[in-house]
């Protein structure tokens, strides 16, 4: 099935490519943005990362978005401030394999789920956007407190690494799902 991009991209495969390397570019900015803007949240602020992971690649599709959030980790490793909290935290490897390097590795994973997902149609409707949001927040989850585990314990990564994400995950789930079908919507009705 098309992806919401593969519909909007030029037929042309030299115009296609420059408008691939156009969004890779433009996503990894976007994920920037979205690990740099918190917004006043409980227990914890909330970045909007995890949301624009799984939307972009739900857009995106497996390979494009994939291919987006491995640029996006590869600017980070290079020593570009593009995580949140940086450069105030560290930069390039040395913030990816600290506390926060399970969540990351989550964000390429579920960047891959979502965009295989997508590419089957779970990007259509409300509730099949929804589980894609669900499945992929806990992918991203999992990896981080798993990684969280092996430096400050389970019961610690479980209290400082999942509850205090727990409300606004939700809330992004909710909004994930909501994202993609409105904009199909949009798109059919501005092609009819």
């Amino acid at each position: 099935m098309p992806t919401f991009v593969s519909v909007l991209s030029p037929a042309s495969p030299r115009w296609r490519a420059l408008s691939q390397l156009a969004l890779v570019l433009g996503g990894t900015a976007l994920l920037t943005l979205s690990a740099k803007i918190q917004v006043p949240f409980w227990p914890v602020p909330m970045t909007m990362q995890t949301f624009a992971v799984i939307v972009l690649a739900m857009a995106y599709g497996f390979r494009l978005g994939t291919a987006t959030v491995a640029l996006y980790l590869l600017e980070g490793a290079l020593g570009l401030p593009v995580f949140a909290g940086t450069p105030e935290k560290g930069i390039g490897l040395a913030y990816m394999t600290g506390p926060t390097g399970g969540y990351l590795v989550g964000f390429l994973a579920a960047a891959a789920l979502a965009g295989w997902l997508a590419e089957r149609g779970f990007d259509r409707g409300f509730w099949k956007a929804g589980l894609v949001n669900l499945l992929c927040t806990a992918l991203i989850l999992t990896c981080g407190v798993a990684w969280l585990s092996a430096i400050v314990g389970f019961d610690k990564a479980v209290s400082v690494g999942l509850l205090p994400f727990a409300a606004a995950s939700l809330l992004k789930i909710g909004l994930g799902a909501a994202v993609m079908p409105l904009a199909w919507r949009r798109l059919a009705a501005f092609r009819a």
